[in-house]
């Protein structure tokens, strides 16, 4: 490829068998291989990554988004998806859409004894906020482009007053 191609190439295509993946892990529950795609692209307002959750692990916390929709679309395996309070059974194949609000906390298990590997795909909508029912806890985030401006996390008890330290 010339120049021009390979670098136009490069702000638009990514294959996820290539990217070189990081592994997550908090024992016991939690343990995936994941890489952003997105990054590094000429991708605005999408993101997407690619895991793949071991066998009786958790991707990630029950959490919802107030701003972004998520999409999930399962490579290999299988598994379940916790949400709103149920137990849904997940299959190679699946696509699953993820609305933002509280009516839609989820969570993707691998409940099968075989790695279970998706495709995620989310707006980037910043700024954002990421509620964990199970931990009573809450994630604020603004993010410019791939860097991240602001993040913090919380118990939602620590709340304070509006007026607290203002003069």
């Amino acid at each position: 490829m010339t120049d021009p191609t390979n670098s136009l190439a490069q702000r638009l295509i990514r294959n996820f068998n290539d990217v070189p993946m990081q592994l997550h892990l908090r024992q016991p529950l939690y343990e995936s291989l994941g890489a952003r795609l997105a990054q590094g692209t000429a991708a605005v307002k999408l993101g997407a990554s690619v895991d793949t959750v071991a066998p009786g692990k958790v991707s990630c916390p029950y959490h919802f988004h107030h701003a972004q929709e998520e999409m999930f679309i399962v490579i290999e395996g299988s598994g379940t998806l916790r949400v709103a309070g149920e137990m849904l059974p997940l299959r190679s194949g699946d696509v699953v859409f993820i609305p933002p609000g509280p009516d839609y906390a989820h969570q993707i298990i691998n409940t099968s004894s075989q790695p279970m590997k998706y495709l995620s795909i989310s707006t980037q909508d910043s700024p954002e906020v990421v509620e964990y029912p199970d931990s009573k806890k809450f994630m604020a985030k603004v993010a410019t482009g791939d860097a991240s401006a602001f993040r913090a996390i919380q118990h939602s008890s620590n709340s304070v007053d509006y007026w607290e330290g203002e003069p």
